[in-house]
């Protein structure tokens, strides 16, 4: 931990417990996840300490199974995106010419619809489960990283070891993944916590709307929706799961900038 910054570090712990907290979930809730345990919206208790919700479940157990889903599907939609995109950004910059026009061009295409527009349209169509959830988030996210990786593997591509490994006859699969990936993880792995928290927000922007995990399942967005109401009357049930994804998306936002921030300090170290 040396050499962090304290914002950084804080971050870090932060993104660590939610983490943690969605592994271990089974263990750390007191009630079942769609147990009925008391009234409706019962406020802050001994027994509750986030009280419970518009059908008398608690507040907590919902939060902390709802960040596990929250959690688990925005981090294996990241995955998703970032394998397909670099791998296709890595091959459009390697190749070039008809290939890299025809990627590039599709890739624009995809970019050119509202992503949210885009995954309403194929979630209204589809079942909406945590496979196709996974897979549509995963695809439409692919698309941003594939224009960082491409970038970025142009300018890698025309530099002196790219060309000693062809000249001494490594293929381009060689190429793409000895060569330019190595290289090319810096900025990939700053990107890679942005990507994530537009994945948390966007998994919690399609359960508010109705298209994302599915009752009795529960994620932040969800609680969201059901609790929404409250407000009305001055429940806070449906603030407690807004203020968790604001707060892991600042705590995962201090780290990527510190890792952009060591990055381009190393760049401009080592161009000196």
């Amino acid at each position: 931990m040396k050499g962090i910054p304290l914002a950084a570090l804080l971050g870090l712990i932060i993104t660590i417990l939610f983490f943690l907290m969605a592994i271990f979930a089974p263990l750390i809730a007191p009630y079942g996840m769609s147990e009925t345990v008391g009234d409706v919206w019962e406020p802050s208790s001994s027994q509750f300490w986030l009280g419970t919700d518009n059908i008398g479940r608690d507040l907590l157990t919902r939060m902390i199974y709802g960040g596990r889903t929250t959690i688990f599907v925005a981090s294996l939609a990241t995955i998703l995106s970032f394998t397909l995109g670099a791998v296709l950004g890595f091959t459009a910059a390697v190749y070039g010419g008809l290939v890299d026009q025809v990627m590039s061009r599709t890739n624009d295409l995809v970019m050119s619809i509202p992503t949210l527009i885009f995954a309403l349209v194929v979630l209204s169509v589809m079942p909406v489960t945590l496979p196709v959830l996974i897979l549509v988030m995963g695809l439409l996210d692919s698309t941003r990283v594939f224009r960082l990786s491409r970038a970025v593997a142009v300018d890698i591509n025309v530099m002196d070891f790219v060309e000693a490994a062809r000249l001494r006859g490594e293929g381009q699969r060689w190429v793409i993944f000895r060569e330019i990936l190595p290289n090319a993880l810096s900025p990939l792995v700053a990107e890679l916590g942005l990507r994530f928290i537009f994945a948390i927000l966007f998994i919690s922007t399609l359960s508010f709307l109705g298209l994302g995990i599915q009752p009795p399942g529960a994620d932040w967005g969800g609680i969201v929706k059901e609790n929404r109401e409250g407000i009305v009357y001055g429940i806070s049930a449906a603030l407690y799961p807004a203020v968790a994804i604001v707060t892991l998306a600042i705590s995962v936002n201090l780290v990527a900038d510190w890792a952009l921030n060591r990055t381009t300090s190393l760049k401009g170290g080592r161009g000196g």
